[in-house]
């Protein structure tokens, strides 16, 4: 691994700790006193509190912008404090650590796949005593950051097994086109879905969305009306330019998205939906 490491040594943060209380700090200060010289960039501390497919998502669409051997902390952990596993696990030459309950499985196989993983329990690399209450203080971010230094992932802890947690949803061929789902809503209340970029309108809460380039095109030429359009993580979008999509709809992640083909071009019925790009 050592070969697939940044220059200055790199974690990322991802949680649900918010920035009213202290616990996002307290992360920084560990891994400042266990790796001085890591420089630490915090992805998010807003994931909706407890909401693990969300966490999943945000670690999906940001992973690869970071160089390779960056380490990832993602904490979003209802289950703290539980026999689930925290794991430690390599892939497509990333690390991450986080617990076993699916916040760190769409990353994964998106990067190709666990190389490696392994149970943190080694009691070198966690603070004593550890709480039950504060995993990510206690296990996972020395975890992080003695990885950042060079660890070895096996040194963490034994092997583990697969990853816990559904994998990420795939559109399914329908006689009215693709059916997917809305996999995220964002801050601005677009409705991220599932859906590649093909033609067309998705039809979503029983309204169709216009396909637009952009926002503005939306805003423009369907004021007031949910607009459909390709996003930046490589999917289909429902925004509503200038408000929030998802109130507007009533909709919320799990919500089902249909993608009908333009007049007169076939329905996709019968033939897979292309993969989504690289993100």
């Amino acid at each position: 691994m050592t070969g697939d490491r940044p220059a200055v040594p790199l974690v990322a943060l991802l949680t649900d700790f918010g920035r009213a209380d202290a616990y996002a700090g307290v992360l920084h200060g560990v891994l400042a006193a266990v790796a001085p010289r890591t420089r630490v960039v915090d992805l998010t501390h807003d994931v909706p509190p407890q909401d693990v497919r969300a966490g999943a998502f945000l670690l999906l669409t940001a992973y690869r912008y970071f160089p390779p051997g960056t380490v990832f902390v993602a904490v979003v952990d209802p289950g703290v404090g539980s026999e689930r596993a925290v794991l430690a696990v390599r892939a497509g030459g990333y690390l991450f650590v986080g617990p076993d309950n699916g916040l760190l499985r769409w990353a994964v196989e998106d990067a190709g796949g666990a190389d490696a993983a392994v149970r943190v329990e080694h009691p070198d690399y966690r603070l004593a005593p550890v709480s039950a209450t504060f995993h990510g203080r206690d296990v996972m971010a020395p975890a992080a950051a003695h990885l950042s230094r060079g660890v070895a992932l096996s040194d963490l802890g034994p092997p583990a097994g697969a990853l816990s947690g559904a994998p990420l949803p795939r559109p399914r061929p329908l006689a009215a086109g693709l059916g997917g789902e809305v996999l995220h809503v964002d801050r601005f209340g677009n409705c991220i879905t599932n859906l590649p970029p093909l033609p067309g309108e998705v039809l979503l809460a029983g309204r169709a969305a216009r396909r637009v380039l952009t926002y503005a095109e939306g805003a423009r030429a369907h004021p007031g009306e949910p607009v459909t359009l390709a996003g930046s993580a490589g999917w289909l979008e429902v925004a509503l330019p200038g408000g929030s999509a998802a109130a507007a709809l009533g909709v919320a992640p799990g919500a089902s998205a249909i993608l009908t083909p333009p007049q007169g071009e076939p329905s996709p019925e019968g033939r897979a939906a292309p993969e989504r790009e690289s993100l």
